[in-house]
Formats: C-alpha cells, sequence, structure tokens
C-alpha cells in the first residue's frame, strides 16, 4: 500500500475561509466551475454506486450551521458551520454481513477541479467535518468517512473482521473510488488532480503511524515501564517538570540558542542521574529506579536479539498528561482485545513480547504498514511531503526519519535521488500534528494558522510541487501572540538537514536560522 494508512495524522486542509489562499490555489488551474443548487437536489436519482444507499444530497447555503445529532458523543462535534455553499452528500456503503461505512461529501458550487480525501486518527471512526468544511472552502471536492465504525473506541472491531479491514484500508480505498464518481457526476467532467490518500497525486502525511502495531505496543510498554500513580516508581506532574526543565538545561544551547526549542532531538543524549536524590534531600527529586524509568522512556523498545521494535520518546517531548499519566492508554488495550484475542477481559498491563509477537503474526490486512519500497507511487508521479513536529506527545518523532532511512535503504537511494518524489520535515516546537512551543503553525490541519504562500502551507506546497513542478525546500513556519501577532517564524528544513542558529540577529526571524 506504499506511504498509504488510514492512520495518518495528515490534513491537506487550508485555513478558515481565505479568498486570497483560494485565488492562489486556483491559479494553476485557471478555471472554477460553477454548479446550481438545482444540480443538487437532482444529484441523487442521478447516481448509482454499487452497495451504496444515498441519504440525502442538499443544497447548504453558506454560514448555514449543520446539525449533527446521530453524530457519535465520543467525536466531540455536535454540529459544523458550511463556509460556502456546498452539495452535501451523505450515504452509506454496505461491505459486508456486518460492516458498512458512512461517508459524506461536501461538493463546492464553485470548484477548482481539484478532488480531496480526508481521514482520521488514532482508532478514531469519526467524520472531520471541521476538514470537509476547509477543503470544501478551498474550492476541492471534499470527501471523509467514519472508517467502517462510530466513535473512537475500537470496541466495533470485536469478532467482526469486516469492520477491521474497513478501518485497515477499505474505508480509505472506497472513499476514493466513490468520492470521485459522485464528484463527476456532480460537475459533470472528472476532476483535474486530487491529494491525499489513495492512488493520488499529492500526498501530505503529518506524525503518521508507520510500523501501527509496533507503536501500539511502544505505547503499551510505557505504561508498563512507569506503573500506576500508586506504585513507587511512577513520576508525577511534577517530577516529569523537573526532568522536561533538565533536558533542556543539557540539550537546549545544541542549536545555537537557549529558547526552549530542540531543533534536532537526534543531539540530546539526555542524562537524567543529576536529579537522583541525594541522602536527606527534600523537594522534587527522583529516585535510582524513577531515573532509569526516565532513560527507558527515551530508549527504543527492542525485542530478540536486541533488535529494536519501535524507537523512544524524543527529548523535548512532554507526553505526561497523554502516554506517561499512570493510566493504560486506550488504543493498545482496544487492538489487543477487540482484534488480535477477541477477548474483553484482556488485561493491558500484562503485555508483553508475546502478545506484540502474536499480533505482529496477525497483521490484518498489513495494518502494520512498514514498506519501505515506494516505487510505486513514484513511477505514478506521486509525491509526498511528509512531516513530523519534534515535540509530539503521542508518536514519536524519531519513527519519521527511521522510516525516511527505511525507505532510502529499501531503494537504494541517497536524499537527493528521494527529493523528486519524498520529502521530510522536522517541524521544530510542534507537538501532535498542532500546537507546541515553537513556530507550529504550517496550515497542515483547519486550527492552526500559516500564510498563504506555499513555502508556509502544506496544502498550497504539495498543490504547487504536483501542479507546477515546483518542490518545496522548507516549511515555514509561524507562532501567534494571543492577539494573534506572528511572534516566531522559522524554515522547517528538508530532512537529514537540520536549523541552527547563525549566533546573530533576531532569533524570531526565520533569517537568523540556517539549515546544516
Amino acid at each position: 500500500m506504499d506511504l498509504i494508512t488510514p492512520f495518518f495524522e495528515a490534513f491537506l486542509l487550508a485555513m478558515k475561509a481565505t479568498r486570497p489562499l483560494a485565488f492562489q490555489l486556483l491559479s494553476a488551474v485557471g478555471s472554477v466551475h460553477s454548479s446550481t443548487a438545482e444540480d443538487c437536489a437532482s444529484l441523487a436519482s442521478r447516481l448509482s454506486l454499487p452497495d451504496t444507499a444515498i441519504h440525502e444530497t442538499t443544497f447548504v447555503p453558506a454560514g448555514t450551521t449543520i446539525s449533527l445529532p446521530d453524530n457519535h458523543p465520543s467525536c466531540t462535534i455536535p454540529s459544523q458551520v458550511s463556509d460556502v455553499d456546498i452539495c452535501r452528500v451523505v450515504f452509506l456503503t454496505t461491505t459486508g454481513p456486518q460492516s458498512n461505512i458512512s461517508y459524506e461529501a461536501w461538493l463546492p458550487l464553485k470548484w477548482s477541479g481539484r478532488f480531496l480525501g480526508t481521514g482520521n486518527g488514532g482508532m478514531n471512526g469519526c467524520i472531520k467535518y471541521g476538514d470537509l468544511n476547509y477543503g470544501a472552502t478551498q474550492q476541492f471536492a471534499t470527501i471523509g468517512s467514519n472508517n467502517g465504525h462510530d466513535g473512537t473506541s475500537g470496541a466495533p472491531f470485536l469478532h467482526n473482521p469486516g469492520t477491521i479491514e474497513d478501518y485497515v484500508y477499505r474505508a480509505v480505498h472506497l472513499e476514493a473510488e466513490l468520492g470521485k464518481s459522485i464528484t463527476e457526476q456532480f460537475y459533470g467532467r472528472k476532476h483535474t488532480k486530487s491529494y491525499y490518500l489513495g492512488y493520488y497525486d499529492g500526498i501530505v502525511a503529518g506524525a503518521p503511524a508507520f510500523d501501527f502495531i509496533s507503536l501500539m505496543y511502544w505505547t503499551g510498554q510505557l505504561f508498563i515501564k512507569t506503573g500506576t500513580n500508586e506504585t513507587k516508581r511512577f513520576l508525577s506532574s511534577a517530577q516529569w517538570e523537573l526532568v522536561y526543565t533538565d533536558i533542556m538545561k543539557q540539550c537546549d544551547a545544541l542549536d545555537g540558542l537557549e529558547d526552549g526549542i530542540l531543533e534536532d532531538p537526534n543531539q540530546c543524549q539526555y542524562k537524567p542521574e543529576g536529579l537522583i536524590c541525594s541522602e536527606g534531600q527534600s523537594g522534587t527529586c527522583l529516585s535510582a529506579e524513577q531515573a532509569a524509568i526516565v532513560s527507558a522512556i527515551f530508549a527504543p523498545v527492542r525485542g530478540r536479539d536486541d533488535k529494536i521494535i519501535y524507537p523512544g520518546l524524543q527529548p523535548g517531548a512532554n507526553s505526561t498528561d497523554r502516554l506517561l499519566n499512570g493510566q493504560a492508554h486506550q488504543y493498545p488495550s482496544d487492538w489487543w482485545r477487540y482484534v488480535v484475542y477477541n477477548n474483553t477481559d484482556w488485561d493491558p498491563a500484562t503485555l508483553d513480547l508475546e502478545d506484540y509477537e502474536a499480533a505482529m503474526q496477525q497483521n490484518p490486512w498489513n495494518v502494520a504498514t512498514w514498506d519501505g519500497d515506494l516505487s510505486g507511487s513514484r513511477d505514478r508521479g506521486v509525491k509526498v511531503l511528509h512531516y513530523h513536529g519534534l515535540e509530539d506527545n503521542a508518536i514519536s518523532s524519531h519513527n519519521s526519519e527511521r522510516y525516511y532511512e527505511h525507505v532510502s535503504q529499501t531503494m537504494g537511494l541517497s536524499p537527493a535521488d528521494l527529493d523528486g518524489f519524498y520529502r521530510y520535515f522536522r517541524i521544530s516546537g510542534m507537538a501532535h500534528c498542532r500546537g507546541g512551543t515553537g513556530a507550529n503553525m504550517i496550515c497542515g490541519n483547519p486550527e492552526t494558522f500559516s500564510s498563504y504562500d506555499p513555502d508556509a502551507n502544506v496544502l498550497a506546497a504539495i498543490v504547487r510541487w504536483v501542479e507546477e513542478g515546483v518542490a518545496p525546500e522548507y516549511i515555514l513556519g509561524s507562532r501567534l501572540t494571543a492577539s494573534g501577532e506572528v511572534d516566531l517564524q522559522r524554515r522547517h528544513c528538508k530532512y537529514p538537514t537540520r536549523n541552527k542558529f547563525k549566533g546573530a540577529g533576531d532569533p524570531k526571524k526565520a533569517d537568523s536560522w540556517e539549515c546544516i
């Protein structure tokens, strides 16, 4: 399946409805196709899709708040505003005796000719309505699905291989097939370019969950290492804050500037031993056992023959509340309970190497997704823009580097050779797809700010690369003040180069840094 998996926390989306960005993106196509509300009203009668029931085709005027009473409560999306005139298509595709997939297509009446597929994150079965709106706002025919189940739990996988198959790949595959067919029926012509997942022209992959089963095992092992908050080895929030402060003390200046942001966590060989409590010490400190646990958190998880299963958490990521909170994480718990063992009583506190090996042997529909041969995508002319936040507190950014190197070695290609179709950017100061301490706003999802310039907007960047042949050399990130003004900008480097402060100039200006 090449790089394609529904586990990408990736979005080919732009920021809120903005005429300048829409104009810029459309300039490569040169024209906008317009449809009418009447075209939407008649669409249902013109659609004939296999194993699919069309629930509604509704014209939605710009500014309408769409109520979503049937959306699963865990998705926390009770409504969504449509910022432009759209034809909203709601449909259900049956994939097996006990499995089906819910879809929505938002078709803007003013259309650029482009098609956009959107995805999900984690084990979610939640249509990303914000993504549909932003895609439509940028005049993309946009489609999304619930991945074959409703809500954020993996419970629907229990004794239901059809739903697992939907989740692993089929929902995305059918999203492309059905979405493109609906697009052609509505507008009366085929799309010109397509973006995101599947057999598309351009892909933006943000914080992707490559090597999925290993990721689940690593996530579960963090709980095994730290224990619950009732164990002596458990680190409190105050102790983790002590660790994070110590990491910055040891490593922040390695990029040439002490600013609370690590430009390359690989340079940080963190040693927590200085935090071990001395005899009779009062205040916050670590026991020797806790210091060893901290080192283990930042080290790879290994299997038999000391082989690396998954890299450690990168220094600089604050995962106190997410992965190190003393509770078993839902995703690995759900995977082993509802997929691997079909046993709701399985205890995540018992997760061990044999459980990992059982899951890898099962590997339904190649959910592991660790194929380093992207020649199929390359030969079709597909472009891949891959990025990962270096403060990611859910998926180790080290794994994206590991995947890039895996592709390089598998295909026998140098970074210069890979540049023709696959480029990876490390985003310093970005947490899991959004947020963080640095210049993390690159328009990778609808909650983030970015310039309309393709150098600073990952959606515009992939469009320019695919349609004009201009590949991104860097991604310009921004950070805003509380009042919405740009406070910090940095050009995030194309891997394997890294950012370093030049030693002079305003460190908040991108020109004061260089990729080396």
